[in-house]
């Protein structure tokens, strides 16, 4: 053998040997990669504008191979991998829009075998501004309002409550105040102290339920709504609900950036997340159900703003966990709550939903639970002081929601309610926030509603006080 063909040879064999110890693609062991989950349904609707991030879980880790094989429609996209994770980053998505999400056969490998995953897709669409066309409402022309309560078996003092607020609706607005901070009349005692007249309603806050009982709040002592009700006033109350920042924590909040709390796993049994949404509806049960022996009826507003600012020109989402997930997670948390406050033998509510709705182009329709769940909608404004533009706002809702009273739920530093009243806005009720920052014990300044604005209101021949409530409104 000459030495050109020993050499020949020599490199042969080492090209076996290597080829040998190397497996090629089609000796490869070992899976190719297989999606577990996404974080977006195939054929999902509704889908935020600001969602921002699909997640992708495969069930083995993977590394990126072709990130241009993957493509969000005409959409810009940014992608990356963590362990069994693709996570892909997006925005500038468009009301009522059709998006398809493709991840190419081969774009993704897997760690240890180095096999490619099959081609994956799934189309979904976002939010739209306009009427949905398979609607929980039926927007119209107002009129035809709910002559019963949703809640069934209701006690005799809600049926009458109600009946009254229908009977007096386009003709009176209620004056209404917040408590400060939670669980007392203290603003409604100043709105009366500095005008000699005062509101109709006070409205309550069980933002505390996790503190209460405690040596400075304390919701099974009802002396605050009980007081009101006896002087013959109507009693609300909201709920600022706080969760756990992560699991098992024990800090609180209500502001989706700083919680791990999912409001879609609310409702779902065996989630860490129903299980804290079940005692907390269990707790506040036992207390709305200390006002009802009393006979006490409650304009009931929770899960309030839901929507944020997913639809407004900020498109910046929700402002509470309540509504972060979207609104058919809102949905379905208010009908659970619904239902199981009904289960508890709660038959004393009145119930509110809070529209973020300001003109057709922010429509929050698809937040609504649906007439059989709501008694009234209401509307929360600030500083708009045109009565013509919070007159528009109030019209569009009515025509939202046709078959419900219309209430200005929150307000501030608006137009004064005779001139609401005057361009068109005829609420069932007003309530201005309380003072953050003013000495309201002894001053007229205000923050939200001034004196001066409150005895223009009550000067107001459409404004009723609470000496302007019949004094057979409940059986005593």
């Amino acid at each position: 053998m000459t030495m050109e063909k020993f050499l020949l040879f020599c490199l042969s064999l080492i090209t076996l040997l290597v080829s040998c110890g190397k497996p090629g693609p089609e000796n490869i062991e070992g899976p190719a990669p297989v999606v577990e989950s996404v974080t977006v349904d195939d054929g999902a609707e509704g889908v935020a504008l600001d969602i921002g991030v699909i997640d992708i879980l495969y069930d083995v880790p993977v590394i990126l191979s072709d990130a241009s094989k993957i493509i969000l429609s005409d959409t810009e996209i940014e992608v990356a991998v963590t362990n069994k994770r693709l996570r892909i980053t997006f925005g500038g998505l468009e009301y009522n829009g059709e998006y398809r999400l493709t991840v190419g056969a081969g774009a993704v490998l897997s760690k240890s075998s180095g096999k490619g995953c099959e081609e994956f897709s799934l189309s979904f669409r976002t939010v739209t501004t306009s009427v949905d066309p398979n609607p929980p409402y039926v927007p119209g022309e107002p009129g035809d309002y709910s002559e019963s309560l949703v809640t069934a078996n209701p006690i005799p003092n809600a049926v009458r409550l109600y009946d009254y607020l229908l009977s007096i609706y386009g003709k009176k607005t209620l004056s209404g105040a917040m408590a400060k901070v939670d669980w007392n009349t203290d603003e409604a005692e100043w709105i009366g102290k500095c005008t000699g007249e005062y509101p109709a309603i006070a409205t309550f806050d069980y933002i505390h339920l996790n503190d209460s009982p405690s040596s400075w709040i304390d919701y099974g002592n009802i002396s605050p709504a009980k007081g009101w009700f006896d002087r013959g006033g109507i009693v609300s109350a909201c709920w600022h609900w706080n969760v756990p920042v992560s699991e098992g924590g024990k800090e609180l909040t209500f502001d989706p950036s700083k919680t791990t709390f999912d409001a879609s796993d609310a409702v779902k049994e065996g989630t860490w997340e129903n299980g804290v949404v079940q005692a907390d509806l269990k707790k506040l049960a036992g207390y709305l159900k200390l006002l009802q022996d009393e006979g006490i009826p409650v304009i009931w507003r929770p899960l309030h703003e839901a929507a944020g600012n997913t639809y407004t020109q900020w498109h910046s989402g929700a402002w509470f966990w309540w509504g972060a997930d979207g609104a058919r997670a809102f949905r379905e948390l208010w009908v659970y709550m619904f239902d199981f406050l009904e289960n508890e033998g709660v038959r004393n509510l009145i119930w509110v939903w809070t529209t973020q709705t300001s003109s057709e182009g922010d429509a929050d329709y698809e937040f609504y639970p649906g007439d059989e769940y709501v008694d009234i909608v209401g509307r929360d404004i600030y500083n708009v002081t045109s009565a013509s533009d919070i007159a528009s706002q109030f019209e569009t809702i009515a025509r939202m929601t046709p078959r419900k009273m219309v209430a200005l739920s929150e307000n501030g530093n608006v137009a004064g309610i005779a001139d609401q009243w005057n361009a068109g806005a005829g609420w069932l009720y007003f309530m201005p926030w309380y003072d953050y920052e003013n000495d309201w014990t002894s001053g007229f300044a205000h923050q939200h509603a001034t004196i001066s604005w409150w005895n223009a209101a009550f000067a107001s021949e459409n404004v009723v006080g609470l000496s302007g409530l019949p004094d057979d409104l409940y059986e005593k």
